[in-house]
């Protein structure tokens, strides 16, 4: 085990129809370079991923939105799928918890369909990222540079397209991670 991440606390923002190896790879890398991580969610008890074309398994809920306070996390990490995300950004607790990420320049991972939430949450506009393909007209109509690479980085956002790129995004991530607040951010 690592200790680029001791004593660093994640929030893992994600409700049922999470991309289930964009919630538990990212996890276990964080984990794994010794970050303490919690799932928060729009929903108490449990959140169902899902895997390929089909649900997957379950994870336990840390914390609802209502319950926790952003300012207690360093970073923040948001898997995609199209349910989870696309959930999220309608819940207006969700879109203020990301938000004060935006806010106070921490670290924030979206991989596939995580950066919907960051549109709502007003995080693109100036911003040059990747997501799953069909985000991309949505992320240029927000502000966003959108490219179609396997990583982009930029100024503590780091984002990736899909499963097959999570290597690669948990590498990044936990780089900036461990930096932890970023300078100067443009926000909407």
């Amino acid at each position: 085990m690592s200790d680029q991440l001791n004593n660093r606390r994640i929030a893992i923002l994600a409700t049922d129809g999470f991309e289930q190896d964009e919630l538990i790879l990212p996890r276990e890398a964080l984990e794994n370079a010794g970050a303490n991580t919690e799932i928060i969610s729009i929903k108490p008890d449990k959140i169902k991923g899902w895997k390929n074309s089909e649900w997957g398994g379950s994870v336990a809920v840390d914390q609802t939105v209502e319950e926790s306070s952003p300012a207690e996390f360093d970073a923040l990490l948001l898997p995609g799928g199209v349910m989870n995300p696309d959930k999220l950004r309608a819940n207006a607790n969700a879109v203020n918890f990301v938000r004060h990420f935006i806010e106070a320049r921490k670290p924030i991972a979206a991989i596939c369909h995580g950066p919907w939430t960051l549109i709502d949450a007003g995080g693109v506009r100036g911003r040059t990222l990747t997501s799953w393909p069909s985000l991309k007209t949505d992320l240029q109509n927000a502000g966003a540079s959108w490219v179609d690479r396997e990583v982009v980085v930029d100024n503590g956002l780091v984002t990736s397209r899909k499963p097959e790129d999570i290597a690669a995004f948990n590498a990044k991530m936990i780089e900036e991670f461990a930096e932890g607040i970023h300078g100067s951010r443009k926000t909407a």
